[in-house]
């Protein structure tokens, strides 16, 4: 994980939302808690985490190592949990298919909070495991409340637990413990919960889950590529199949040993899936965390205004890789099952067998004519705890191998992922093309406010620049973008400017979208009434460009001739 993580980190450019941390993280902390007051109340917690990493060194590449960093825990976490539910290669395979996962490998590289609550939600799961075995709950809860805080959606994960509980048939003495740490969590975001929902207006923009929705999920779960996808999901499948079976058989096994039981008689219980009462399971861990957070904030998102956004929800993709794992260690258990037992000949200790062997082996001593003939040797068969290692890695390394094809089916998806041009816009991208054109004193309008964040991206592109309309910064107001005048001076800022660069949204340039703001809609009227266009670069969703006042009929007018010389 951590050499996919670096692969491509520096790409050169940072979307909207990356420039959002990377110019609110360099306020200082009083700034910061004045803005998450008005804006972005879920992400207060990582802007002041990135506030102390940026003040080490402030540049695109830092911005993104904690996702890195968040990544990498949260493969290994992956693993642990595996590991201790079923078996180590389990817990490898697992930790594999979650690091090769695109969805994974796209947000490992954002400098944004998903990839840490990944790692905390995983983290709060393995701290859940050892709840219920020693009884030790204030881990789970510390652990579970910040990383609530780093985005209070984490907190559906809080339903997968109980849930998980549920069908682990745990003892009241546990759900006590469980319910007073879950408690804590929930308190804890109150405040939270009750700043955002007056935010709401900032996911005004979303729309409800479909159908579509749910398989555009899928896909980024199970895997990307055609083929990995439905490999990926039968195996999955198979792996809750197998817990649910074991579940009702009411199987369990020792730490460490996943035997197949019954497969020759239809029983698909694997040991390590399917457990005792009290025992949590695998498929009890995995499936509650795959389906139960997407699911309730999809179903939220139908009858409230919609809050569903694939990345909210990063976490729960955990699940899928430990799904895939258990039903590849399924298939595992029925091929070595199904081999034959015939053991392997080997030499007997002694020339002579003793008298201790069986006598259908060794007979009596021969005398008369058949002395001297040579009594027939005895086949030795390896036991089977010999030759169940040889069995286990090989199932081992053909799991390896199987998992390395992953990668290597979506690596043109992987790299496409690395390309700028990936991300929903490029920053960099518009501020090249800004400071191609844009002169030191020029007038810049921003339409809507929010392409302002190019400006406090990259400064350098438009140093020495006007923007004609802002009134008061971000930092300074308690915004994001910063304040603008009201829409009735707009117009006096604009009077007298003869050519002005725009940095505007396309959509409303093209008049796909009106803003509702009456300033933007001042900016937007003038613009199509007194300039006309001498230029543009387009640079994905935005474009940047130059207005000019057209020439009146009267300035077209040669100039008058001066007098004659009265003649003397």
């Amino acid at each position: 994980m951590l050499t996919l993580g670096l692969w491509g980190v520096d790409r050169g450019g940072m979307w909207r939302d990356e420039a959002v941390t990377f110019q609110v993280a360099g306020r200082t902390v009083p700034q910061i808690w004045r803005l998450v007051h008005g804006v972005d109340a879920v992400h207060g917690l990582y802007y002041v985490l990135m506030h102390a990493v940026l003040a080490v060194h402030a540049d695109e590449v830092v911005l993104r190592l904690p996702s890195v960093a968040g990544a990498v825990l949260a493969t290994a976490l992956v693993a642990e949990v595996g590991a201790r539910l079923a078996r180590p290669r389990v817990g490898l395979w697992a930790g594999l298919l979650y690091a090769v996962n695109p969805m994974v490998g796209h947000y490992a590289q954002e400098g944004r909070s998903y990839a840490l609550v990944a790692a905390g939600v995983m983290g709060a799961t393995l701290l859940l495991l050892r709840g219920v075995e020693r009884g030790a709950w204030w881990g789970y809860g510390l652990v579970l409340g910040v990383t609530c805080w780093l985005h209070e959606f984490a907190v559906l994960v809080v339903l997968a637990h109980g849930l998980s509980l549920a069908l682990a048939r745990v003892r009241g003495r546990v759900w006590r413990g469980w319910g007073c740490a879950a408690g804590a969590v929930l308190l804890s975001l109150l405040p939270m919960v009750v700043v955002s929902r007056a935010q709401a207006a900032q996911v005004a923009w979303l729309r409800r889950p479909t159908g579509e929705t749910v398989a555009g999920l899928a896909r980024q779960f199970f895997g990307a590529s055609e083929g990995v996808y439905w490999v990926c999901l039968g195996l999955a499948v198979a792996g809750l199949l197998a817990g649910v079976a074991g579940r009702r058989r009411g199987g369990g096994a020792w730490k460490g040993q996943v035997p197949l039981v019954g497969v020759l008689n239809g029983d698909l219980t694997l040991a390590g899936t399917g457990g005792r009462k009290g025992q949590i399971t695998l498929a009890g861990v995995a499936a509650p965390l795959v389906v139960v957070p997407p699911g309730v904030l999809m179903l939220a998102s139908q009858s409230s205004p919609p809050l569903y956004v694939d990345r909210y929800v990063l976490y729960a993709l955990a699940g899928a890789p430990l799904l895939v794992a258990a039903g590849g260690e399924w298939v595992a258990g029925v091929a070595e099952r199904l081999r034959p037992r015939e053991g392997t000949p080997l030499a007997p200790p002694n020339p002579r067998p003793h008298s201790g062997d069986r006598p259908e082996a060794v007979g009596p001593e021969t005398v008369g004519p058949e002395a001297g003939r040579k009594a027939p040797e005895v086949e030795w068969k390896a036991p089977a705890s010999a030759r169940r290692p040889l069995r286990t890695y090989s199932a081992t390394l053909l799991g390896l191998l199987a998992v390395a094809l992953v990668p290597l089916q979506q690596f043109p998806l992987l790299q496409q992922d690395r390309d700028p041009a990936r991300r929903p816009d490029d920053l960099a991208a518009i501020a090249r093309a800004a400071a191609y054109g844009v002169r030191k004193g020029d007038a810049v309008l921003y339409l809507p406010a929010y392409t302002r964040n190019t400006e406090l991206a990259y400064p350098g592109a438009f140093r020495g620049t006007r923007d004609l309309v802002l009134a008061r910064t971000g930092d300074v107001s308690g915004t994001l973008y910063g304040v603008e005048v009201p829409a009735a001076e707009v117009r006096s800022r604009v009077a007298g400017v003869q050519r002005v660069w725009v940095v505007a949204d396309r959509a409303v340039l093209a008049g796909r979208w009106t803003p509702r703001n009456p300033g933007e809609r001042a900016k937007l009227d003038l613009l199509q009434r007194e300039f006309t266009v001498g230029g543009e670069a387009v640079r994905g969703r935005t474009v940047v460009r130059l207005y000019v006042r057209p020439l009146s009929p009267a300035s077209l007018r040669p100039p008058s001739l001066p007098p004659r010389p009265a003649r003397w």
